[in-house]
């Protein structure tokens, strides 16, 4: 769970920062409302799922990550805990929290791994 600060992330969630919570494919399940799902293939790195009778914004499939980005705002019963801050150096938003901040991503994850500053 973390924050992404990246402006592809900000324009979808209409938001100066983003909620996420990363899952394995396995372990993601629509329970109700599948037939009303659509996705758009912002990047081959970034598929997004949304409900097509209401417009709202459900969660991001990362194949080459191989994880589903589930919006932190759709599990309203998990408590949130956030963990790190990717994209930082996209950021419009500081947030001085202790939380480690990567200019990209971590390293594990594909990206240079390298941290900012608060």
């Amino acid at each position: 769970m973390g924050y992404c600060h990246c402006q592809s992330c900000r324009s979808w969630s209409a938001s100066p920062v983003n909620g996420f919570t990363l899952w394995r494919p396995g372990a993601v399940e629509i329970t109700q409302g599948a037939e009303h799902v659509g996705e758009f293939h912002k990047t081959a790195q970034s598929h997004r799922k949304f409900c097509t009778k209401c417009g709202g914004h459900l969660m991001t499939d990362h194949p080459e990550m191989g994880l589903i980005d589930v919006y932190s705002a759709m599990l309203p019963d998990m408590e949130f805990k956030p963990g790190l801050h990717v994209h930082y150096a996209e950021k419009v938003l500081s947030l001085a929290d202790g939380l480690p901040k990567y200019a990209d991503m971590p390293a594990e994850l594909g990206g240079s791994g390298k941290e900012l500053a608060d």
